[in-house]
């Protein structure tokens, strides 16, 4: 039943966010997004294990963590950074797995999975606060300057 009353949660702030969101908010639908979308493919594959490492997930939380990173340091924006710390505690998990094969597999869950549950509520804030700022300010920017500059290069090349 929690795993339902998740997946409609983020699915709610994935659409908000895609219909409502700007630059940023629509990327990180689009991480969300990709990483749910591989972990349902995982599992047609390979039954969760937390017994041991789980390399499928280390995978996928890597790519999480990471995209989330550029993102914080690319968007305008204060929240990516919240998105970003995140999406990095699942890795802490994974890495104590490793360190301790000894580790209960409940607590390998938890702290693999418990993370995730703020995702959705920090999406839906930053997309609302984007139309907020919208209404108030008109036009704000949604990347930093000098990544505007990187990516505009980047794309001569």
């Amino acid at each position: 039943m929690r795993v339902a009353i998740f997946a409609l949660f983020l699915l709610a702030a994935l659409g908000y966010a895609a219909w409502r969101g700007g630059g940023p908010e629509r990327v990180m639908a689009g991480i969300a997004a990709t990483m749910v979308g591989s972990d349902l493919l995982l599992h047609q594959f390979v039954a969760p294990e937390y017994a041991v490492l789980d390399f499928g997930h280390l995978l996928i939380d890597g790519f999480g963590a990471s995209a989330t990173l550029l993102l914080a340091l690319f968007a305008y924006r204060f929240w990516p950074m919240i998105a970003a710390v995140l999406h990095i505690l699942p890795l802490l998990a994974h890495s104590s797995r490793a360190l301790n094969l000894a580790m209960d597999p409940a607590a390998y869950m938890v702290m693999q999975v418990a993370a995730s549950w703020a995702v959705p509520p920090l999406l839906l804030f930053a997309t609302w606060r984007h139309q907020r700022r919208l209404r108030t300010n008109a036009s704000y920017p949604s990347w930093h300057s000098s990544s505007q500059r990187f990516l505009r290069k980047t794309a001569k090349t």
